[in-house]
């Protein structure tokens, strides 16, 4: 398994199908890939041949490291064996791998035992694993004994492949069509409590309440459907500008339109591979570059010019202007079992019903930062360490309610997003999450249990920790793919946040992110689109020992040391201020008059001229045999004549 939670899938499709340009993008994001090359050369004098190959090789990243196993196909097994947790396999393609395997030169050989081994290998390979093969199923029957042997051949292979792998993708025209996450998600729901089958049988029935039907509604087959749950409310949105009184904003969360991209009209889902907007590669390192130009006395802005390049890419300008509207989401569901050991039962519900009132740390901040503060319930995620968190019509649910509120934000005009959570047992399900997708120990990335009176409670910790691992022990043969951690493990608001990342990703909203929640769900929604953690920002890892992990994976480097435990979204609510200040003085200040071509040092030169056509400087006008331009002539009538007293002196001056 490696650190973005990918485990193996295999992606089918047809000559020039565009299933390896789809590969590819699945992979884009892994820090180390190993491209596997499986199609023998061919004839030299074939220069088709030799041209696709090529380009091929041409769209390959520099850093990716290329393996050749045209000379002997039982090397793709070692291959794959040998593969590092922290890498990512390409295989590409299993047709010229079975190219080789039925060529006479390797005959006699055991085509059969060979494809076992492979699949075997697959199932037991610790790194992420990609395969990419024709699927010639749907072609006509090969005239050729030779021709039917390969289509056999490949027929099995594919086949066994399809059944080691967690996923299978059909690439079709370009368009990809999931086939195998259904069947997954059903396998990892046998265990799910009678209770949460009854609330999804009544969601689906379309008789639950409103919080209910909001958690469970079923999967759709296209972003820009319209959900089946039209009496679901829009969470209370408080506009905390003291002080007028607090009013929540209209509409229905789950009726609000959705944003048209590409992939809508394809039908479909929240999905791995989505193709998602970058932030501006050029704007950031402009904007950074320009802030060594500014007329400031000392060396900068030191480590927070990291905040100007990063507003300048999202926002696409080198001049990036301060966040005017900012909206605090807190996401609030509480996780059931050993996750919440330690913490006072009703207290998070406290603290949100607190936010709603617009009372307490949170509220205040948001009032004098002038954000909005929405409050989000969230599904109750059951006891990990003995059944998945979430059924898979819920993760699908709260990922597509996480969208919509993301995409509720950028219609109203918001730009940033600040995401927080309070919730029992959050800590707990985030280190879960990263020792799933990152291969962390739990008790390294457990904060300590802190009680009420301010003690540290180490047998609460110890329970924290043995319910992360019973939950991974159960969950060692699930998929690692994103939505099954989510269901296994993540819970409710961690779904919910992962689809805020997604929504804001999708309208070029940035998010600020604070505390283990939104840190976790960054680190899932690699997985969907590994676009999302460049849209995000930390400003402060709190101290905690997860938020610092997770924010090394994702390459989120904190740009304060602050330490603060105010509570998710608060912390983030203390700097945002100064970040405001820095984004509003690298656009007010002018370029350095020394790189601007005059010179301002003078202080006569910001005193107002006079209109008089007789005035001119003492300065300017004594006499001075060594410097003859600075003597002003005298207009021939009535005019602005300070522009030419302004550049003369200024030419002069450097003249001399």
């Amino acid at each position: 398994m490696s650190v973005d939670g990918w485990n193996t899938v295999l992606v089918l499709g047809g000559i020039r199908s565009g299933k390896s340009e789809f590969a590819e993008s699945l992979v884009t994001d892994a820090p180390v890939v190993r491209y596997v090359a499986t199609a023998p050369e061919g004839d030299p004098e074939d220069t088709e041949w030799a041209t696709r190959l090529a380009a091929h090789r041409a769209r390959r990243p520099g850093s990716w490291t290329t393996e050749e196993t045209t000379e002997d196909p039982r090397r793709l097994a070692d291959v794959l064996a040998s593969a590092e947790p922290n890498e990512t396999v390409l295989v590409d393609d299993l047709g010229g791998w079975v190219t080789v395997l039925l060529d006479p030169d390797y005959q006699p050989a055991d085509d059969v035992a060979t494809i076992a081994e492979l699949a075997e290998a697959i199932r037991g390979c610790a790194a992420r694993v990609v395969l990419v093969s024709p699927e010639v199923g749907l072609s006509l029957v090969p005239t050729t004994p030779l021709g039917r042997a390969f289509t056999d051949a490949l027929g099995a292979a594919n086949r066994a492949v399809a059944d080691a792998c967690d996923a299978v993708v059909l690439v079709v025209a370009g368009q990809p069509v999931w086939l195998k996450p259904a069947a997954t998600a059903t396998e990892s729901t046998a265990t799910a409590t009678e209770s949460t089958a009854a609330a999804t049988a009544t969601a689906l029935a379309g008789t639950a309440t409103a919080p209910t039907a909001a958690a469970t509604a079923p999967v759709v087959a296209s972003l820009a459907d319209t959900d089946p749950t039209p009496d679901v409310q829009l969470p209370d949105v408080l506009t905390h500008t003291p002080p007028a009184a607090p009013t929540p904003e209209p509409g229905n969360a789950w009726a609000a339109p959705t944003m048209a991209l590409p992939m809508v009209s394809t039908g479909l889902v929240i999905q791995p591979g989505m193709e998602l907007p970058m932030p501006d590669e050029y704007a950031g390192p402009q904007a950074v570059d320009r802030l060594a130009t500014l007329d400031v006395p000392g060396a900068g802005l030191g480590v927070l010019d990291r905040v100007v390049g990063f507003a300048a890419a999202t926002q696409g300008t080198s001049i990036p202007a301060a966040w005017g509207s900012v909206r605090v989401l807190l996401l609030h569901g509480d996780h059931a079992g050993g996750a919440s050991a330690g913490t006072v039962a009703g207290e998070s519900a406290r603290r949100a019903a607190q936010a709603r009132a617009g009372r307490g740390a949170l509220a205040r901040l948001a009032a004098e930062s002038g954000a909005s503060l929405q409050v989000v319930d969230t599904p109750a995620a059951a006891p990990i360490e003995d059944q998945p968190a979430l059924a898979p019509e819920q993760v699908e649910s709260a990922l597509r309610y996480g969208w919509r509120l993301a995409e509720q934000a950028a219609d109203a005009g918001v730009q940033l997003l600040v995401l927080g959570a309070c919730g029992a047992g959050t800590e707990a399900a985030a280190a879960a999450v990263l020792a799933a997708t990152a291969g962390a120990e739990p008790p390294a990335v457990l904060g300590r249990v802190i009680t009420e009176s301010g003690e540290i409670d180490d047998a609460a910790w110890m329970i924290r920790c043995a319910a992360v691992r019973d939950a991974l022990h159960r969950t060692r043969r699930s998929s690692r793919g994103a939505k099954d951690i989510l269901a296994e493990l993540g819970g409710g608001d961690v779904a919910v946040a992962t689809g805020v990342l997604l929504g804001a990703t999708a309208r070029r909203v940035p998010v600020l992110l604070d505390g283990p929640v939104g840190l976790a769900a960054g680190m899932v929604s690699r997985d969907l689109a590994g676009q999302a953690r460049h849209w995000c920002l930390l400003a402060d890892h709190g101290g905690h020992p997860a938020v610092r992990l997770a924010a090394d994976v994702l390459g989120l480097t904190p740009l304060l040391d602050l330490r603060l435990d105010l509570g998710e979204g608060a912390n983030a609510l203390v700097a945002l201020p100064l970040l405001r200040s820095v984004l509003a003085l690298s656009a007010a200040l002018p370029v350095h008059p020394s790189l601007a071509g005059t010179d301002d040092t003078d202080p006569a030169a910001d005193e107002p001229e006079s209109t008089d056509p007789s005035y001119a400087d003492p300065d300017l006008t004594e006499p001075d045999s060594t410097e003859p331009d600075f003597v002003e002539p005298e207009p021939a009538g009535p005019g602005p004549a300070s522009t030419e007293v302004d550049e003369q002196p200024a030419s002069g001056w450097r003249a001399g």
